[in-house]
């Protein structure tokens, strides 16, 4: 889906500190790899291109409109441009790459073969696009309150059940920010001593050290 108004918080893992910091209450996350199942940052789309494009559908710094039930490849020039591909993998999104920290919304490409391609110029893989948004408003900025990741700089709340969501630090969203995440470490060990809440980032340093807000 698109932009902030489309685009849903991403779940991460939530593990509260008591207020001595003497012990705390682990709780399950979405996946324990760190990558995100689908929310509603994420769109379903089968290719559909126009003539005159590269190779590869839907390709690294491409451009897509945005419609309703689909979105179709486009010039980054045309007034129809919405959105600029930032990265580019084959496979299924849960066995990939993660997409950059930025990314507004993932768009996932099923697989076409060259039979139904419509311009004839060969088959389409099964794959995802990671998007950003060519005008604000940026979910998938530090405190955008959306995107498919959890990064530094965002804000989350407790949803219950041992998960919290993202939400826009600004305050200006339904629900209300409570923590915020001012580090990414290796380890629980390399957060401050000020923090309150860890949260699953996923990537190369998965733990997220986040203060009350």
């Amino acid at each position: 889906m698109r932009g902030r108004n489309g685009a849903g918080p991403a779940c991460a893992l939530l593990v509260l500190l008591s207020v001595l910091l003497t012990g705390c209450q682990n709780a399950s996350a979405a996946r324990d790899d760190g990558r995100l199942d689908r929310t509603a940052s994420e769109q379903q789309v089968a290719p559909t291109r126009a003539a005159g494009h590269g190779t590869v559908f839907l390709g690294v710094d491409e451009c897509s409109s945005f419609g309703t039930t689909s979105f179709t490849e486009v010039s980054c020039t045309s007034e129809r441009a919405a959105a600029r591909v930032v990265a580019r993998h084959e496979g299924k999104v849960g066995a990939g790459p993660l997409c950059p920290g930025t990314t507004d919304f993932v768009l996932h490409i099923s697989e076409q073969s060259r039979g139904l391609d419509e311009d004839g110029d060969g088959a389409v893989p099964q794959g995802y696009a990671c998007m950003r948004n060519l005008a604000a408003p940026h979910p998938g900025d530090p405190g955008g309150g959306g995107g498919p990741r959890t990064i530094v700089g965002d804000c989350v709340y407790s949803s219950g059940d041992g998960q919290v969501r993202e939400t826009s630090c600004d305050g200006k969203a339904e629900r209300k920010p409570q923590y915020k995440v001012t580090k990414a470490v290796d380890k629980r060990a390399g957060c401050p001593l000020s923090t309150a809440l860890y949260v699953q980032l996923g990537g190369e340093k998965p733990v997220g050290c986040a203060r009350p807000v």
